[in-house]
């Protein structure tokens, strides 16, 4: 089995913990790492102990949901808490950060943001990025991580299939990509 790299293996954390937002909104998912190593995870969700927008819908003011803590502040705010140090470490996250994030990922430290999707990239934000000397990547999402055994299976059951018609294992591809949710650049 090949082994993913360490971009899409973070990455892919970071879409993990996206399945925990409680934000009906945009699920976001980040992972705070310093010399390859996880040291805080967070997702979109309300303060602990209150009021989720998945059980009383979203508290939208001006366009935003001020009921939801942003992924990329919970994680630091983890960091903070117990008292893990963020200088120089790198921050996973599903969608490219707000402005404010932003603004917290480069007070704490943080080298590089790696970001799955564009999401309203605030040009302040870039500027703001840029100026701080904070590397900044898009990372789109190879494969799904909770399927990746099972993409591994498909792969090799294709493999084996190589000398069957070429109609009928483009067939299969087709069917194992529409399977996983697959685009095009990752078919099997």
């Amino acid at each position: 089995m090949e082994r993913i790299s360490w971009n899409q293996y973070f990455m892919a954390q970071s879409y993990l913990l996206k399945s925990r937002s409680t934000c009906q909104r945009l699920a976001v998912g980040a992972i705070i790492v310093r010399d390859k190593r996880m040291i805080a995870g967070g997702y979109n969700g309300s303060v602990s102990g209150g009021v989720h927008c998945i059980d009383e819908g979203c508290y939208v003011v001006d366009g935003h949901c001020v009921r939801t803590i942003h992924a990329e502040m919970n994680a630091l705010l983890q960091c903070s808490k117990f008292g893990v140090a963020t200088e120089g470490s790198e921050i996973y996250v599903t969608h490219f950060p707000c402005l404010h994030c932003t603004k917290a990922i480069i007070q704490a430290g943080v080298k590089a943001v790696y970001f799955g999707e564009d999401y309203k990239n605030d040009p302040y934000a870039i500027e703001l990025l840029q100026q701080a000397g904070v590397r900044t990547k898009k990372v789109p999402l190879e494969t799904d991580p909770l399927h990746f055994e099972q993409q591994q299976f498909v792969q090799e059951l294709l493999g084996k299939l190589e000398g069957e018609s070429d109609a009928d294992i483009e067939d299969f591809k087709q069917k194992a990509a529409e399977l996983f949710k697959l685009p095009d650049r990752t078919r099997i």
